[in-house]
């Protein structure tokens, strides 16, 4: 992949950001599937939603995002958002398995 600073044209830009994405939805993805299997071994719905865990992930991106020189406000929504529908769907699986 060509580096920012060394794109020639919106082409070059545009190649690089739909590869960027590609990686980024199959991640994604691949998280998911771990969610998915983390209702097995959840005991309750608490242990499904657990906040304290949330927070920590969170908090835990927004350091990383100012590593990387990313917006922590941005990823911070971004994964806010992104836990709110996993916990959703894990819960889903986990009634699921307790036959509820």
């Amino acid at each position: 992949m060509i580096e920012p600073k060394k794109c020639k044209d919106m082409n070059d830009i545009r190649f690089a950001i739909d590869e960027i994405d590609a990686n980024i939805v199959k991640l994604i993805s691949k998280r998911s599937k771990y969610v998915h299997e983390a209702s097995k071994f959840k005991k309750d719905e608490t242990a499904v939603k657990d906040s304290n865990r949330v927070a920590k992930v969170i908090e835990s991106k927004k350091e990383l995002a100012i590593e990387h020189g990313a917006s922590p406000e941005l990823i911070g929504d971004i994964y806010k958002m992104m836990i709110d529908f996993f916990i959703k769907e894990e819960l889903e699986e986990w009634k699921k398995q307790q036959n509820v």
